[in-house]
């Protein structure tokens, strides 16, 4: 048996080391796809893009897992039938639950490091990659300088430059607005050429040759409208730029780790729990001041003199007709700050319960990866035993069926639990309980080694309750047979 374990646990490697990182780099350049917008024209460092890349691999573990255990799981067994070793063990007495033996005790410690990289890796990676993208997006552009066209990526200045040197350095036509003084397009520089070069890190020097300055002054003396103009000829102008905000600032990481993605399972349920408690003092609040309102207003009309008579149904009946306009004005004023009241609060225990539905989202998301491991492994194996077929073409085809199965009823199932349609764990474990008797029917049926693709199988049970029904409707067709 240590022979037949070991040949399978080394079908089954290569084909999950080679799928799983198939399946993260296509889910990886789908991410840098998704951000193109955000890194293109940033004038990002390749160790930047590298280290952004490394993080965003990570968390997209929780997809290319999965994926790489379906597919791995239907090529190993399939291979395994197609080179007709399946039938050769099954007719020698091993099941096929021996067979796949060590590829469950595999599974299982799949599912085991799947829990702990989503509960203590993943979180890190989340943080790290979400301030890192989130530095690279409030990020500017790195300066471009095209012919024609007004840059105004550097803050109180717009340039245009006729045409750039074929250095990229010298530039021709140079027409500058100055906006330092806040005054509109009052100053404006001309140039015939100029150059552009960088001190050190930080500065841009933008040295000008050729040039007229104009500048329109504001006259001081209200009285009288005129504007005086200034013009200035320079040989030489040498115009400092602070490029300091063009560098990528890296923000601290403390900023989101109160985010629920970056959290681990014991971090989660211990906001749970203070989020639990503050919501029920919200509530308890909300409580409170309605008792209170209603207090104010019963000693604001208790000193409102009533009538000795009956009460017929007629609440101001009760009182003097002198007295029902102080009552109906003091009532709606109640009313209106109830109602103003009620829907401030009511959007605000909303907000609360979405907050702690995002959270135990997360907290059933740690195990909702090891178990759709262990499911989608219990489909591709049986599945790969009853097709026997290797390779990447037919197990593919039918792992793509089933991973969009599951993909698709995972993001419906969060949704739904986001929306507060459903429960958390309605939600969250929807594909689970969807695919898991699949898993169970297809075991069962390559156990038995029942062929699930003859469609005659299906309809036997059919066929003998018409068999039946036409017995009890006809039965001198069967006796006149005997005779």
């Amino acid at each position: 048996m240590k022979k037949l374990h070991k040949l399978v646990i080394t079908s089954y490697l290569g084909p999950f080391v080679m799928t799983f990182f198939i399946s993260l780099f296509i889910l990886l350049m789908q991410f840098l796809w998704k951000y193109i917008d955000d890194l293109v024209g940033k004038g990002l460092e390749w160790h930047v893009i590298g280290e952004l890349m490394f993080y965003a691999s990570a968390s997209l573990v929780s997809l290319a897992l999965p994926l790489s255990v379906l597919i791995s799981s239907i090529m190993t067994m399939g291979s395994l039938g197609e080179h007709y070793e399946l039938v050769s063990l099954r007719s020698a007495g091993v099941s096929l639950g021996r067979v796949m033996f060590p590829l469950i005790i595999f599974s299982i410690i799949i599912s085991g490091l799947a829990f702990y990289f989503s509960n203590n890796l993943l979180p890190i990676a989340n943080l790290k990659m979400g301030t890192l993208l989130y530095d690279i997006r409030h990020k500017k552009p790195t300066m471009d300088l095209r012919p024609g066209v007004f840059y105004k990526g550097i803050d109180n200045y717009a340039i245009r430059v006729g045409s750039k040197g074929e250095d990229d350095v010298s530039l021709y036509d140079v027409l500058i607005y100055d906006h330092t003084e806040n005054k509109g397009n009052n100053k404006i520089i001309v140039a015939d050429s100029g150059r552009m070069e960088f001190e050190g890190d930080r500065y841009l020097m933008l040295t000008l040759y050729n040039g007229n300055s104009y500048e329109q002054k504001d006259n001081r003396s209200r009285d009288e409208r005129t504007y005086p103009h200034m013009r200035n000829e320079f040989q030489r102008q040498i115009i400092r730029f602070d490029m300091a905000e063009f560098n990528m600032r890296r923000s601290s990481e403390e900023i989101f780790k109160d985010n629920y993605k970056m959290q681990s399972f014991g971090q989660l349920i211990e906001n749970i729990d203070t989020l639990d408690q503050s919501l029920t003092e919200r509530k308890s609040n909300f409580y409170d001041n309605l008792k209170r309102n209603f207090i104010a207003l019963k000693s604001d009309t208790s000193n409102l003199k009533t009538k000795p008579k009956a009460y017929d149904g007629n609440a101001l009946a009760l009182f003097d007709e002198t007295q029902h306009s102080r009552i109906v004005e003091a009532s709606l004023n109640m009313a209106r700050s109830t109602r103003s009241y009620t829907h401030s609060a009511k959007d605000d225990i909303e907000a609360r319960m979405s907050r702690i539905s995002r959270y135990w989202i997360e907290v059933h998301r740690k195990f909702t990866l090891s178990i759709a491991c262990l499911i989608l492994f219990f489909i591709g194996a049986p599945l790969g035993a009853i097709i026997r077929k290797g390779g990447l073409g037919l197990p593919t085809v039918f792992s793509i069926v089933f991973f969009l199965i599951y993909y698709l009823l995972s993001i419906t199932g969060e949704k739904f639990a986001k929306e507060g349609v459903w429960t958390v764990a309605e939600g969250m474990w929807l594909s689970s309980a969807v695919l898991f008797p699949v898993g169970l029917f297809l075991t069962y049926k390559a156990a038995t080694d029942s062929k699930i693709f003859e469609w005659e199988s299906y309809f036997k049970p059919v066929k003998f309750l018409f068999e039946l029904l036409r017995k009890k409707l006809n039965p001198s067709a069967d006796t006149s047979g005997l005779s």
